[in-house]
């Protein structure tokens, strides 16, 4: 799912440099007592990761921060970084045309069929080899130069969406062929999300990791406005091709941004164990950090039964709704409007605190708002009970993010980043195969329903275990250098006064 050049905001000062000279990450600096603002990064940001075998743990030295005065607005702080600012320009522009890919595709498949079952297969496709292949995308996420993996896997992606709009404009396109092109761009997803998400505190650092994972968010959502909206007009207007001809030019966008990247010199480690003892080590880290498996439980279980909402869209934009494609587009781009809103309030927080009552109450939203909308039968009403929903299903997800990548030591990121891919994308397969199968003989609308009720179970079990797992969860987020105190009285992402 998954995929420019910003001015530097303090000219008058050393740039940034988000990839930064690497330092050894040492057990502790000595400086007199200073006051929070003005005590050294190497202070604050420490954390108790232990060395991986065969080498010391390097680590990108922080960017300048902004004098007085020159302070980024809080919601936007990530930007300070040049790398980032360059990663955020690109992924912009290249996730318009991945929204206008998702959308174009669906109608193409139901213009050739009209089955909710096939639709529902060739999101199983696209999104099952993530699940199957994601725990190696970790892998090489955490052995190899983050950079390049995925700067490969966005070339990959570009040359499938040249391959689909070759073949859609001649009009030879086939159902099997978008099956097969799905499929594989599911592989390259399964590479690309765990490297592009473990990326990012490579770009950032971790004082502004939570913020540049709700920017990370806005900018695919706002793609997510744009992009449906576009895709049903350009439908409509000269069909689906151009779309995919359009998405697959928008990845120079990204590409470009990251080859113009400063980064410092990757320097592999040696690694005793093989990769499948390394896979393992992130599956048993996951297992046993109850706080990470209640998250990756919950957020398995409403890409399962609430997430295959987006499948069944087409059908409600046609058969229930009456509108085609153009309501297609709409209704789509609804659900992008309440998700930016939900990634902008993330982006505007400063602390952790609280982001897990706000994960329960997101799932239960969601699962209301999935119910409301599966009985409207109006358009007008159904695209304002899109946008709650989105919203809803976007804090759970940003949400769970950030409390997972502040828990997670460096050296087991990629791995654990890959079991949230698996839940988050992988599980939506079998959700998206199961609903088509159900509305084939139920109905979209009460399929809906019943995922919408699901959502609310599954929400309501968590808040109830959440209380018992908070205080291991602070432990872990003061134990990667996020928090001070032990267990934090306030879990704070910015030490200097706001």
């Amino acid at each position: 799912m998954t995929q420019g050049r910003g001015r530097d905001p303090t000219p008058a000062s050393p740039p940034p440099a988000s990839g930064g000279s690497l330092v050894k990450r040492r057990s502790g600096c000595h400086h007199p007592k200073q006051d929070e603002e003005s005590r050294p990064e190497c202070d604050r940001n420490m954390a108790s990761n232990e060395m991986p075998e065969g080498g010391s743990l390097l680590v990108p030295e922080r960017s300048a921060t902004p004098g007085p005065g020159r302070r980024p607005p809080a919601m936007v702080r990530a930007l300070r970084h040049r790398n980032f600012q360059l990663f955020f320009g690109g992924q912009l522009i290249s996730l318009i045309g991945t929204w206008m890919q998702n959308v174009a595709q669906a109608w193409l498949v139901y213009r050739m069929t009209g089955s909710s079952l096939l639709l529902g297969a060739v999101a199983f496709a696209n999104q099952i080899p993530v699940f199957l292949f994601a725990p190696l995308g970790g892998i090489v996420a955490d052995r190899h130069n983050r950079h390049r993996v995925v700067v490969a896997t966005q070339t990959a992606m570009m040359l499938l969406a040249f391959a689909l709009a070759a073949l859609t404009l001649t009009h030879t396109v086939k159902v099997w062929h978008i099956f097969v092109l799905a499929a594989l761009l599911g592989v390259a997803n399964s590479y690309d999300i765990p490297a592009r998400q473990s990326f990012l505190v490579d770009m950032v650092g971790k004082e502004d990791l939570m913020n540049a994972i709700a920017l990370n968010s806005s900018m695919f959502n706002g793609a997510r406005v744009v992009g449906p909206a576009v895709a049903g007009l350009l439908v409509a207007w000269v069909g689906e091709g151009w779309c995919f001809f359009l998405n697959a030019v928008s990845y120079v966008a990204v590409i470009a941004g990251l080859l113009l990247m400063k980064l410092p010199p990757w320097l592999k480690l040696e690694h005793s164990e093989s990769a499948m003892a390394h896979m393992v080590e992130g599956f048993r880290f996951v297992r046993r950090t109850l706080p990470i498996r209640a998250l990756l439980l919950l957020l398995g279980l409403v890409s399962l039964v609430g997430m295959p909402y987006a499948v069944l869209m087409p059908i409600f934009a046609d058969q229930i709704l009456h509108g085609g494609a153009r309501a297609l587009g709409l209704l789509m781009g609804a659900a992008g409007v309440g998700a930016l809103i939900g990634a902008l309030t993330l982006a505007a927080r400063t602390q952790l605190r609280g982001l897990g009552t706000w994960v329960a109450v997101s799932s239960l939203s969601f699962g209301v708002a999935l119910i409301l909308f599966s009985y409207s039968r109006w358009f007008w009403a159904s695209l304002l009970l899109l946008v709650p929903a989105g919203c809803s299903l976007m804090v759970q997800m940003a949400s769970s993010n950030t409390l997972i990548q502040a828990m997670v030591p460096d050296q087991l990121r990629g791995r654990v980043m890959a079991v949230y891919t698996m839940m988050f994308l992988g599980m939506a397969p079998l959700g998206a195969l199961f609903a088509g199968a159900l509305a084939e003989r139920l109905g979209a609308p009460l399929t809906l329903a019943l995922g919408g009720l699901g959502c609310i179970a599954g929400a309501a079990t968590f808040w109830l275990r959440w209380p018992a797992l908070r205080v291991e969860a602070r432990q872990m987020i003061v134990a990667q250098g996020l928090a001070g105190g032990d267990p934090a009285e306030e879990i704070s992402t910015t030490r200097s006064a706001s």
